[in-house]
């Protein structure tokens, strides 16, 4: 769940409904559609129109009346008319001018202002309109919006606030507590236990971990805990090929396995493949195969010594098969919680194929060469070019941007039994998904009483939206223009779910907006490399906002950004309850209210506290076997 497809891709929308009325660069575009015999926008007056009209009417007028004319009243009324003109000519000539000023003052304003034509044509590189692939509901029916009269008042809101000074503090870390928090899992001081390689190796761990790029990152690091915790030697995990993604990617193709062997091979002993001697055991007859079904969701080191020890000790391999989330947080040892820190983010590193285009991904966002933070430089190495990039360069200087993880796609959707105002069309649809990817769970909801979906939202159970996350961006007071790049954009319901989102919000863009096809090309059909870019650019970004705190994506990005920002990397934790009990007051709730409670909510979520018991130690870093605190 979760992990992208091979090409994920986001449409522009045109947008009618809101009224929000400005935009970025709309005179360009508006000539470009004319010269190619598009067609005006609604609303516009063709030019002339009035004019022409007015001579019409008078022409008609004219014609009607000419039989009420003989010919002396003809010549005496004309007479009268030139005498009449001529006395009045200046005064005419005054407001024939002053309409022509008007009119010219309506276009320019019309042609900066107008957003429907900047949803269909926005790039932010000003490249020719890219198309993006959603997943479409079944029936072509209108945009869903469940909240209109707050889209309503958050369009108003910002058109308001674009000409005013925006707040710093939208892009700071709100509590400066954050900054004394220091890295240190890979240190060497005395105050740092060290697991220590083990001397007597009691055999062999293999790994075949499934999941997405997140999940399997999360098995890796489990692995490394539990070779040590077992005096095993680690084999380099294998990725389990799924059906359902198609990716081939192993983890030489996504990670650097020689920096990962070297970064540990003072605590674990790790090798690339099996010894000769062992490649040929059967190691499901011999008992060794391990599933999920034999462990705990979350097993203990004890539930590991008493059921994997003596395996591996009479068979010398053991194989752990769809490894993933099988192992603790709490209670383990403390050298083996801080060589799991050690592995997320120290050993973890990307290929340099990743790295390269991540860099040239990030500076497009940013639009200049980037200063080399501890983000950039944990996350993209040294192939960060030090030259800018002309045609991408910002002549106003650098630009900041909101990274967005819309956790929308359908299986989470589906998964959820939530509803979300696409009626009868949406049920069916989802249902079907369910009945054919999620069978577990239908049989499972037969056998309890489930929830409603008036209830499962109260309850926080349901995704958001792309709709209230545009409300809560607006309701934090992110400017019209903010940049913010989506991460994944397989969004179920396409268009007409993005359009609420992409009306507030229309300078928004995709991986596949700022790289070329030929810079694709190479991870065109490996989703799990493809997501690495969106890692990249989430974790480096000014503001991460998260939609789901249970996506991997989003919790790993989220402790990335803890562990390297410095407490300068602000990360925005929604809480999907909260926003609940405020939506619902949708129809009667003002908007100055509504910017109240939604700060309130995110300023709880940014506050600085120490990783909780049985909590993620890659989600919470902040923790003795973690960092440092001066």
């Amino acid at each position: 769940m979760g992990k992208q497809g091979s090409s994920p891709r986001g449409r522009r929308v045109e947008n009618e409904d809101l009224d929000i009325s400005f935009g970025v660069k709309e005179h360009e575009f508006r000539s470009l559609d004319l010269q190619h015999g598009g067609d005006p926008p609604l609303g516009r007056r063709l030019s002339g129109g009035e004019y022409n009209w007015d001579k019409v009417v008078l022409t008609k007028g004219m014609k009607n009346d000419s039989a009420k004319f003989t010919p002396c009243k003809g010549v005496y009324v004309g007479k009268r008319q030139m005498w009449w003109l001529h006395r009045h000519i200046r005064s005419i000539v005054f407001t024939l001018l002053l309409m022509g000023f008007l009119y010219l003052l309506d276009s320019l304003l019309f042609s900066i202002f107008d957003p429907a034509m900047l949803q269909s044509n926005y790039s932010l590189q000003g490249s020719s309109k890219t198309e993006v692939e959603m997943v479409p509901r079944a029936a072509k029916e209108g945009p869903v919006k469940l909240y209109e009269r707050l889209l309503n008042l958050a369009a108003s809101s910002l058109a308001e606030r674009e000409f005013k000074q925006e707040s710093s503090k939208l892009w700071e870390e709100p509590y400066p507590q954050a900054s004394s928090w220091k890295p240190c899992a890979d240190k060497t001081s005395p105050h740092v236990v060290r697991a220590g390689k083990p001397r007597n190796i009691t055999g062999y761990i293999l790994i075949s971990a499934n999941g997405g790029l997140n999940q399997q990152r999360v098995a890796v690091c489990n692995a490394v805990a539990v070779a040590s915790l077992l005096n095993a030697t680690l084999v380099i995990p294998k990725f389990l090929y799924s059906n359902v993604w198609k990716d081939p990617s192993q983890f030489g193709d996504i990670y650097q396995e020689d920096y990962f062997m070297d970064m540990l091979k003072d605590e674990v002993n790790i090798m690339k493949e099996l010894p000769p001697n062992l490649k040929l055991l059967d190691v499901e007859a011999a008992g060794s195969l391990i599933t999920d079904a034999d462990l705990s969701k979350e097993a203990t080191p004890d539930e590991y010594i008493e059921k994997i020890l003596p395996l591996l000790l009479r068979n010398r391999v053991v194989h752990f098969l769809g490894y993933g989330n099988r192992l603790g947080f709490d209670p383990l040892p403390y050298e083996l919680q801080r060589l799991r820190c050690k592995c997320n983010f120290h050993a973890l590193k990307f290929v340099p194929e990743i790295q390269q285009i991540g860099s040239l991904l990030v500076r497009r966002i940013r639009r200049y060469d980037f200063a080399r933070s501890t983000l950039d430089k944990q996350l993209l190495g040294n192939l960060i070019p030090h030259v800018p990039l002309r045609h991408y360069h910002a002549a106003e200087g650098p630009s900041k941007y909101l990274a967005l993880h819309l956790r929308f796609e359908i299986d989470m959707v589906a998964y959820s039994m939530c509803e979300f105002g696409g009626g009868e069309t949406e049920r069916s649809e989802l249902q079907t998904y369910r009945e054919v990817h999620f069978p577990l769970l239908l049989e499972r909801l037969k056998k309890s009483k489930p929830l409603s979906p008036q209830e499962l939202r109260k309850t926080g159970k349901c995704p958001l939206t792309p709709e209230e996350a545009g409300l809560v961006l607006a309701g934090l007071g992110f400017k019209h223009g903010t940049y913010i790049y989506l991460a994944g954009s397989d969004i179920y319901g396409g268009q007409s779910r993005m359009q609420a989102l992409t009306t507030l919000y229309p300078n928004l863009v995709t991986k596949e907006d700022l790289l070329t096809p030929s810079e694709l090309a190479p991870f065109r059909n490996f989703s799990s490399q493809l997501a690495a870019l969106d890692f990249i650019a989430c974790a480096t970004s000014d503001v991460f906002a998260m939609t789901d705190s249970g996506s991997q994506l989003s919790s790993l990005v989220s402790g990335f950004r803890t562990y390297y920002g410095g407490g300068h990397a602000p990360t925005l934790r929604p809480s999907k309850k909260r926003l609940s009990a405020i939506l619902s007051r949708n129809k009667t709730i003002g908007w100055h209210s509504f910017e109240g409670k939604i700060r309130k909510m995110i300023d709880e979520g940014q506050r600085v506290q120490v990783r909780g018991l049985g909590r993620s130690i890659y989600r919470h870093p902040r923790c003795k076997e973690c960092m440092c605190r001066h």
